[in-house]
């Protein structure tokens, strides 16, 4: 006769781990020690966030980063977490970061199969008041035939992305990702443990989305009129939309992604092409979206409207609009751009 056991045992007898997940999920060895080497990092760097306070880590380092932002001294903490685990697992060619203005190019005695780019503290200016962060990355793999990578094995489509994740440090420490065709996972840090376990397998929007939008109206006047139109639209007519807006992507496109609703940063007359970073930042969250059954657009972008995965960016840290959520709410803007055209 099968004994009833709570949850809490049940997990620790046949303890669902991202490793044990990810092996299930593909058997390619050099796959999970690019995952652990990842989780790994981000328990340094949430171990970090928690601390910062405590060990002096509040502050500027006096220093900006590839895009001109003001680095903190936990960006810079985190960056060398992020490169160090990474460059040390032996599966990676070449690293992005946005807290550097290079890639880098793995040696032929570290190389491996794998592309990496990551924002190692997404929301970090905000981490001097307690506001929720993250490390967001994607995942490519080397495409290239020589001994080591090159930067166009990363500068491709968000479509070949082979993994995107984020992991977010907030309450809990959660992390997100979705690899070689799966659906969305959902993990958990268990601090006891020290171990990601499995708290969502194909996780989903929702099947009625929240009315929730998610943007930074201080730039309301610098935004094209569509944009505006759209805006007013969720704020005014009914059913009126709720604002939620905390200033860290990570944390806003978790709540979107559980409640529904739509994130927007478009362009603006100050930013041109947006605040957002593509490799690191807008493709990782796009997949993810696209994935859980969302979906990501670039809104207006140098002339035209355009699915944010068919981008091929430039440059390492090239910049681009975001509208991503529920088709309901990202349809609707889109909508106001082809009345406009």
């Amino acid at each position: 006769m099968a004994s009833f056991h709570p949850d809490s045992i049940r997990n620790d007898t046949n303890s669902l781990t991202l490793s044990r997940q990810v092996m299930i999920g593909t058997r390619d060895t050099d796959f999970v020690v690019l995952m652990n080497s990842i989780a790994c990092a981000c328990k340094l760097i949430s171990r970090s966030v928690r601390k910062a306070g405590i060990a002096g880590l509040y502050g500027n380092a006096g220093s900006e980063n590839a895009t001109g932002d003001d680095q903190k001294k936990i960006d810079v903490l985190s960056d060398e977490m992020m490169v160090n685990a990474l460059k040390y697992s032996h599966v990676c060619a070449v690293l992005v970061s946005e807290e550097q203005d290079d890639p880098i190019i793995m040696p032929e005695s570290l190389s491996g199969k794998y592309c990496v780019a990551f924002d190692p503290l997404d929301g970090s200016s905000n981490i001097d008041c307690n506001v929720s962060t993250g490390t967001i990355f994607s995942v490519w793999e080397k495409k290239s035939t020589g001994p080591v990578g090159v930067v166009d094995d990363i500068l491709r489509a968000g479509n070949d992305i082979v993994c995107a994740g984020y992991c977010a440090y907030g309450s809990a420490t959660e992390l997100v990702i979705t690899y070689y065709g799966s659906g969305v996972q959902r993990y958990t840090l268990d601090p006891s443990l020290g171990e990601f376990i499995l708290t969502a397998n194909n996780l989903k929007l929702p099947e009625v989305s929240k009315t929730i939008y998610s943007i930074n109206e201080g730039n309301y006047t610098s935004w094209d009129k569509p944009m505006r139109t759209a805006i007013d639209g969720f704020r005014l007519n009914e059913p009126r939309y709720t604002a939620r807006y905390v200033g860290s992507m990570v944390a806003d496109i978790h709540r979107t992604l559980l409640y529904g609703g739509i994130y927007l940063y478009p362009a603006d007359e100050k930013k041109g092409n947006g605040k957002l970073r593509v490799l690191y930042e807008c493709f990782p969250m796009a997949m993810i979206m696209a994935k859980a059954g969302g979906t990501a657009s670039t809104g207006m972008f140098k002339g035209t409207v355009t699915n944010l995965l068919d981008l091929v960016p430039k440059s390492i840290h090239e910049k681009v609009p975001i509208v991503i959520g529920c088709h309901r709410d990202v349809d609707r803007v889109l909508a106001h751009y082809n009345t406009s055209a």
